[in-house]
């Protein structure tokens, strides 16, 4: 295939304090937890990771705080091999952090402090676009401020950079300033967000899917979990097929989509075959437990789809 794809991540950096509990403590209570664990995340750092253990060359642009996380996470970030010459910290300031408890069901409770994501401004991305200029493809989510993500757009419009959206957390967006990306990829919750219908069938999506077309997206993929995803374009809809799976931990599997499809698509892969790559990818991510700790490195991968074929 060439030279390694240049992907750019311009996006959150979060560490992830997970307690795993007996029961949720009440107001003024405090319970002993069971265990705890210490994670990286944040969905760019996730799709950036996706990216580079698909053998993709991964710039990232985010900030992190001055505390003990911030140093931590650009650490992490250099042992995966993602360029972290653009994650700075930010002084006096946290990074981002997501406590969740999880009881003994499996229920969760989240809290997420953006912190330093909150401070990644349009001008920190004006003084990097020197480097973004030089990627196959941009890849943006929406744990940044709002405003950043429509900049980057246009950014990449203008200098014709193919660029994905990954409006995650699910928000309502300007979709006069996102037309310029090339892919739009959320989930069902957050095309409801977006397109202001409900989707809970591959036929919601489609419906939803067509509907933001006839806003002014140019294409939209929306992954539906178990029962794979729906591509729409021009050319219509249609559905890319799940790979069945022993599933244990889905945590992530639609930064694996991303990072992977990103990847493919910049080694110069047919849309189709790079939809279909990436649906495995993701569908093997939740075989193991965890989110970056579950992306398969690409040797494992194609070892993996060799045997599938």
């Amino acid at each position: 295939m060439g030279r390694s794809p240049r992907i750019a991540v311009v996006g959150s950096a979060n560490v992830d304090l997970t307690t795993f509990v007996h029961r949720f403590p009440k107001p003024g209570e405090t319970v002993f937890g069971k265990e705890f664990h210490l994670g990286f995340g944040g969905k760019g750092a996730n799709q950036a990771v996706a990216a580079r253990r698909c053998n993709a060359d991964v710039l990232m642009v985010a900030r992190v705080g001055d505390d003990l996380f911030g140093p931590a996470t650009i650490e992490h970030l250099k042992a995966e091999g993602v360029d972290t010459a653009h994650v700075q910290a930010i002084p006096n300031t946290s990074s981002g952090v997501a406590p969740i408890l999880v009881d003994e069901t499996g229920q969760n409770s989240i809290l997420v402090v953006k912190g330093a994501n909150d401070l990644l401004m349009p001008a920190d991305v004006d003084l990097v676009s020197g480097a973004l200029f030089q990627a196959d493809c941009i890849i943006l989510q929406l744990e940044i401020p709002l405003e950043t993500v429509y900049h980057t757009i246009e950014l990449a419009q203008s200098h014709g950079i193919r660029c994905i959206l990954n409006p995650a957390p699910g928000q309502p967006l300007d979709l006069t300033r996102i037309a310029g990306v090339d892919y739009l990829i959320p989930n069902e919750s957050e095309a409801e967000a977006i397109g202001g219908m409900a989707v809970q069938s591959s036929k919601d999506a489609a419906a939803c899917a067509v509907g933001l077309l006839d806003r002014g997206l140019q294409r939209v993929v929306i992954t539906l979990g178990s029962q794979g995803a729906l591509v729409a374009g021009t050319d219509g809809t249609r559905v890319v097929p799940p790979f069945p799976v022993e599933a244990i931990d889905t945590t992530g599997a639609g930064d694996a989509f991303i990072g992977s499809f990103a990847t493919f698509l910049a080694e110069g892969r047919s849309e189709g075959d790079a939809l279909e790559r990436a649906s495995l990818y993701a569908a093997l991510s939740t075989t193991r437990i965890g989110t970056q700790t579950s992306f398969l490195d690409r040797a494992a991968f194609e070892k993996e789809r060799e045997r599938r074929q």
